[in-house]
């Protein structure tokens, strides 16, 4: 019975997901009173009430008397944000697929999103291993190459919370020396952390205030990736994380983290 009563309310959830997406659609195609969204959408009028007003206090519409609903400022923002993750994929895609043929390893673009590592693009490496991650895939940001370089210029405090959340059972201290450093190198490592046998060197992508906006790695089997290697692979992740900088309006004038 309790699974039945879970699959119902996940039918009930995904209708009123889909009927709040109706709701959005017909606002931006101009049906902007109750009366209107009610019958186009054939709702009844308290249903389409309960689900704008809903959207009302999320921020995805907007309510003014005597005029009805018009799109809300969430949108706005979130369009904003889309634009900019497309722009950062759009100019770095071919800077990757040039390290990702030079290192014949996996190389990823991330961004953080809501205290995550979030993925947005991978170019596959020539070797035959297999790397788990997927376009759309969140991962943690203390365990990740990505995610470090993502954090490379928050303050100490948020390494530690991301650490305690992500790995309770990790040596903080030896973890914070480490972030020290790759702060000083301008780029971080993921030394199987993240996936067992995967190694990863990864550096931050900076925007025209010299913002850290997203991040890409360079990932492969452990066997593929010495120390040695690592570290010279470092300068070659470094460079194309600065062209893609460059291509996003950074300039040296705004160099921080020892990007260049």
């Amino acid at each position: 019975m309790d699974q039945d009563g879970s699959k119902d309310r996940g039918i009930a959830g995904s209708q009123t997901l889909m009927r709040g997406l109706d709701v959005m659609e017909a606002v931006a195609r101009g049906q902007d009173t109750l009366p209107r969204l009610a019958d186009t959408l054939g709702l009844s009028r308290s249903t389409a009430h309960r689900i704008a007003s809903a959207l009302v206090e999320r921020g995805y519409l907007a309510f003014t008397p005597r005029e009805g609903y018009r799109l809300g400022a969430q949108l706005l923002a979130l369009g904003h944000q889309a634009q900019e993750q497309a722009d950062i994929v759009q100019v770095a895609r071919p800077h990757i697929e040039t390290l990702a043929a030079m290192s014949e390893d996996t190389v990823h673009l991330g961004v953080i999103d809501t205290d995550l590592a979030l993925y947005l693009d991978k170019v596959p490496g020539r070797r035959r291993i297999t790397i788990s991650s997927r376009v759309g895939d969140r991962h943690p940001l203390s365990s990740t190459g990505l995610g470090k370089a993502l954090m490379l210029d928050h303050p100490p405090a948020y390494w530690d919370a991301r650490l305690a959340a992500e790995q309770a059972k990790a040596d903080g201290a030896r973890w914070h020396d480490r972030m020290m450093g790759y702060v000083d190198a301008g780029r971080a490592f993921d030394l199987e952390e993240n996936e067992d046998q995967i190694r990863c060197v990864a550096a931050p992508i900076r925007d025209a205030t010299g913002t850290i906006v997203a991040a890409i790695s360079v990932s492969s089997a452990a066997q593929y990736m010495d120390d040695d290697r690592m570290q010279r692979l470092g300068d070659d992740v470094r460079a194309t994380a600065r062209v893609i900088s460059i291509d996003l309006g950074w300039t040296d004038k705004q160099e921080k983290g020892n990007l260049a």
